[in-house]
């Protein structure tokens, strides 16, 4: 039965990045908000371009960290 349930587990994908990749979304998604917010305002937005160009690198980050492979487990 314990041999059967390591089998499935190493069918799984790894989820690397995903936290990240949400967090730099976010980031991005306020950031944007922000700016079109201050636009309507009528007060130039520059440093909410800020906040969307570091969720841009954010979100570049957990997508580079998901590509990436994980080691293989060294049998005992």
């Amino acid at each position: 039965m314990i041999a059967q349930a390591e089998n499935m587990t190493e069918d799984v994908p790894a989820r690397r990045g995903v936290k990240t990749k949400l967090i730099g979304f976010v980031v991005m998604a306020l950031g944007t908000m922000n700016c079109l917010l201050t636009l309507r305002g009528g007060v130039p937005a520059y440093e909410f371009l800020l906040m969307v160009g570091a969720g841009a690198v954010i979100f570049a980050i957990g997508t580079v960290r998901g590509m990436r492979k994980t080691a293989p487990e060294q049998p005992e």
